[in-house]
Parts: C-alpha cells; sequence; structure tokens
C-alpha cells in the first residue's frame, strides 16, 4: 500500500471499529436493549460495551443515579409540556386570525351565539309573567273559601302552578348563567384578538385567554 495512503486506511478501519462496537443494557422494565450508541434508558445502570462476535470489550458505569435520572426525565417531560402548549398557542392564534379577521367579524358571531339564548330568555320571562298573572287568578278564586278547606281541584292547580313556576325559575337561571358564560368567553377572545390584529406573534402570550377558540 502507498504510504500516502496508509493514514487514510487507519482512520478508516477506525471508524468502522467504533461503528461495530454494540451496548447492551437491561432497562428498569426488565427490557434487554441494544443500539450502537449510549442507550437513555439506561442512563442510571451500567451499560456493556461489545465487540462484534459479543465479547465484553468494556462495561460503561452510570452517567446518572436514580434520583438523578428521575430529575432529568422530569425536566424532559416539563419540556415537552412546554413545547406542546406551545404548539397548541400558536394553532390556536392562527385559528381566531383566521376566523376572525376583523372586530366586526367577531361581534357579528358573538351575536348569533347569544341569539337563541335571548330568544328563550325572553320566552321564559314571557311564560312567568303568564304564571304569575295565573298565581293571582287562584289567589282569587281562593278568597270565595276563606276560613274553609280548599276544594281539591282548585289546590292541586296551586301545586302545577308552583312546580311549573319553579321549573322556569331555573331555566331563565341556566339561561342568564350561559349568556354570561358566552360573554366572558367572547371578551377573553376579544382582548386576545386586539393584540394579535395589533401584531403581536401568534402563541406569544399564554393560553388561557384563547381556550375558547376551541368552540
Amino acid at each position: 500500500m502507498s504510504p500516502a495512503l496508509l493514514p487514510v486506511a487507519l482512520a478508516v478501519l477506525s471508524l468502522s471499529a467504533q461503528a461495530a462496537n454494540i451496548y447492551t443494557c437491561v432497562s428498569a422494565k426488565g427490557q434487554r436493549i441494544t443500539s450502537d450508541r449510549p442507550i437513555a434508558e439506561c442512563l442510571d445502570r451500567s451499560q456493556e460495551l461489545r465487540n462484534t462476535d459479543g465479547s465484553v470489550k468494556q462495561v460503561v458505569p452510570p452517567a446518572m443515579t436514580a434520583e438523578e435520572r428521575a430529575s432529568h426525565e422530569e425536566r424532559l417531560r416539563q419540556e415537552m409540556a412546554a413545547a406542546s402548549a406551545q404548539r397548541d398557542a400558536i394553532r390556536l392564534d392562527r385559528n381566531l386570525l383566521s376566523r376572525y379577521p376583523d372586530e366586526a367579524r367577531h361581534q357579528r358571531a358573538r351575536k348569533a351565539a347569544l341569539e337563541p339564548l335571548n330568544t328563550a330568555l325572553a320566552a321564559t320571562e314571557r311564560r312567568l309573567a303568564e304564571l304569575a298573572h295565573g298565581q293571582k287568578r287562584l289567589q282569587e278564586e281562593a278568597e270565595f273559601f276563606k276560613g274553609r278547606e280548599l276544594p281539591r281541584d282548585l289546590k292541586n292547580k296551586f301545586g302545577q302552578n308552583q312546580v311549573t313556576l319553579q321549573a322556569q325559575q331555573d331555566a331563565g337561571q341556566n339561561h342568564l348563567a350561559e349568556i354570561k358564560r358566552i360573554n366572558t368567553s367572547y371578551d377573553q377572545e376579544l382582548t386576545r384578538l386586539k393584540r394579535l390584529w395589533a401584531g403581536a406573534a401568534p402563541g406569544s402570550f399564554s393560553l388561557s385567554a384563547s381556550s375558547s377558540a376551541a368552540r
């Protein structure tokens, strides 16, 4: 072999030898793992570095204690969660901008979301007025029996009217609570959108105000 080629040949042989190294270990879950590089799952335990013939070339000591490994995994978990939250924030902000390019579009969406609830609330209020009027008529009818026991039919009417009145009052409270929830959601969206319309980068602030974008 030409002397000039000898260094190149030695370098190739060295790289080949490195590539032939095989790391093996048994993980904390009892799994035997093999890799051509140090094994992340076994950082807290010894790893065997074997030759191509299976013989042990070297025993690599643990890179981390169990406590260090747990801390390392927790940091990785937190970093992954933060990265996932950031991606979600960017996606939600882009969805908001696509859905609401301006404030007028957002106001129309709010109005459309509230319209069926406002209609239902108005109907409930009319029904409550009718029931209140019916209650007054029943009370006037009961005046004829002052000092005496009310007829069973009249008692039943009082009871039915009261049950229906309570049901309508509950429905009205539910409508009001849902109207408040929707308005709060749109208010949070609008605050976020104003910052985005002003040029803030999607995902540049907290996810909390954009959670309603998933509606």
